[in-house]
């Protein structure tokens, strides 16, 4: 697994998951923000730009993430947030090691299967993946994923480095993907995020998650779009997080 990091001299570690088809700079603004205090890692989840790995499965990257985690930081660190297809590998990783991290950000994660969406993948992706090279293709991604303009050339760049195979695996991984009862057992404190303009599945998802991880708090931010929070308004997403540290 490979991670970019920020502010490595600092003790405290907060690791950050970035969405499907996005990257570290899913995150930058945030990393600006915390790198003078914390140690910021964001790693590059599997089938993206950068990962040196094929997408397999959300569960087989929940135990990529442990295994650097244990690897890097003897276990535990202070936080984790992660979101969408991040914030599933994110539930995966909590359901399988409870006391991971102190406190946990959950933001637009779907944790229920759409199986009609799962099967409808694999024709989608073969006819469209040759429009993911062109710009004015991607520039309509950006606009239907509710991204800022300035985010372009490192969307575009990143988004032509994965392949079909592994844009089939991501998107089908994040569709059939459901909570596992052992979240149960998390010992971390916990927000779940979701936007107030997203899918009815999305809020269900997120009740669902709620209801899960024992004394977790469910915030809607109310006029926000799928990933909105953290990726269009950092100054929020990190008062949010420094609320839940302190």
């Amino acid at each position: 697994m490979t991670a970019r990091e920020f502010g490595k001299n600092n003790s405290e570690v907060v690791v950050l998951l970035h969405g499907g088809g996005l990257g570290w700079w899913n995150f930058t603004d945030e990393i600006e923000l915390l790198k003078p205090r914390f140690h910021v890692v964001v790693p590059a989840l599997d089938g993206h730009a950068g990962s040196g790995a094929d997408f397999i499965s959300v569960e087989e990257n929940a135990d990529r993430i442990i295994n650097y985690i244990d690897e890097k930081f003897g276990g535990q660190v202070l936080m984790i947030g992660g979101l969408s297809l991040g914030g599933q590998v994110l539930l995966e990783t909590l359901s399988r090691r409870k006391n991971i991290c102190k406190f946990a950000m959950i933001e637009s994660a779907l944790a229920l299967p759409m199986p009609m969406t799962c099967r409808l993948i694999k024709p989608g992706i073969r006819l469209s993946y040759g429009l993911i090279s062109k710009k004015w293709f991607s520039k309509l991604q950006m606009k239907s994923l509710n991204i800022r303009g300035d985010l372009f050339d490192v969307y575009f760049r990143d988004t032509c480095a994965i392949s079909r195979e592994n844009y089939v695996r991501i998107l089908q991984g994040n569709s059939s993907y459901r909570a596992k009862p052992d979240l149960s057992r998390c010992q971390a404190k916990v927000l779940i995020f979701v936007g107030g303009k997203e899918r009815p599945i999305m809020k269900k998802s997120a009740k669902l998650i709620n209801g899960l991880i024992p004394g977790s708090e469910l915030v809607t931010v109310k006029n926000y779009h799928h990933g909105e929070l953290s990726l269009n308004h950092a100054d929020e997403y990190v008062e949010y997080m420094m609320k839940l540290i302190n």
